[in-house]
């Protein structure tokens, strides 16, 4: 099948960053020609909605293109291999903890901001054992504090515990890449389901200006980042009650979703002098 220019040029678009990063960490076209041809089987046992233990090799290199042996030997490899790289159960906990302190109304104060939450309270007052009794932690309190400490995420003065981020950020390279594979994953995966045109349509936005003075982009960027963050608060006290609930009592059709928001900035690709009317909202 011939990729015709359109779809080739979204393709050049999606890898370019990607095989530039890659570049930089010393990792091969071999390499990633390789990981590809994983892709590609892993896709193709699910393109016809059969068992993937029914399909065979030769339907695998028919739907791919790779060699019936290349087939054999990477489903042989994949069947014995380990589970794709997921965000480690304890950043999965504290980032689960922290939604839960920026969205319960009860770990807010009047103003909606976060509450300073005591290690533990008697008579079952708001403090941090309750905060992760809330998220139904199969672990003890302590160590999702030690995580959220360990990342710079809260700090614990005395008896109090006090939120320094109103999100899990980590530092760890494991867990950026975690993030990495879900956020951009899930974004790509919206996009390419609005151009299939089946079903409704998902929010796929964004906000483009090709030619900014970069003293004037740096000054709007803090009133940027705050309007992100309050967007994304706002949408997590309003699902996260949802999510405590189905968790609490789980339906035969329940979802899972993901809404993100990001930004990125490079010098502008448009010559000194010569106008450039790109902008606007897509």
């Amino acid at each position: 099948m011939i990729v015709d220019a359109a779809l080739k040029a979204a393709i050049r678009a999606i890898l370019a960053p990607l095989v530039r990063y890659l570049i930089g960490r010393g990792v091969t076209y071999p390499a990633l020609s390789d990981a590809l041809k994983e892709v590609y089987i892993g896709a193709a046992e699910q393109h016809d909605g059969a068992d993937p233990g029914t399909v065979s090799d030769s339907r695998m290199s028919l739907l791919t293109g790779i060699h019936r042996k290349d087939v054999k030997r990477l489903r042989t490899q994949a069947r014995a291999g380990t589970k794709p790289h997921v965000l480690r159960p304890g950043a999965n906990l504290a980032a689960r903890a922290v939604a839960a302190w920026v969205s319960l109304p009860r770990f807010l104060d009047r103003d909606g901001r976060p509450r300073a939450l005591l290690r533990r309270a008697a008579n079952s007052r708001v403090s941090f054992e309750t905060l992760v009794r809330a998220i139904k932690a199969d672990v003890r309190p302590s160590v999702v504090l030690e995580e959220l400490v360990r990342v710079g995420v809260a700090t614990v003065e005395g008896d109090t515990v006090r939120l320094l981020k109103t999100a899990y950020v980590s530092a760890l390279p494991e867990d950026k890449l975690a993030f990495l594979g879900a956020n951009v994953g899930d974004h790509l995966s919206s996009a390419l389901h609005n151009i299939s045109g089946q079903g409704e349509a998902f929010l796929e936005r964004a906000v483009y200006y090709e030619v900014i003075a970069r003293e004037d982009l740096a000054a709007v960027r803090p009133a940027l980042t705050q309007l992100s963050e309050a967007f994304l608060r706002e949408a997590n006290q309003r699902v996260m009650p949802l999510n405590e609930a189905a968790r609490a009592a789980p339906g035969p059709d329940c979802r899972r979703m993901r809404l993100g928001i990001y930004y990125y900035e490079e010098a502008s690709r448009v010559e000194p002098g010569k106008e450039s009317r790109r902008g606007g909202r897509e």
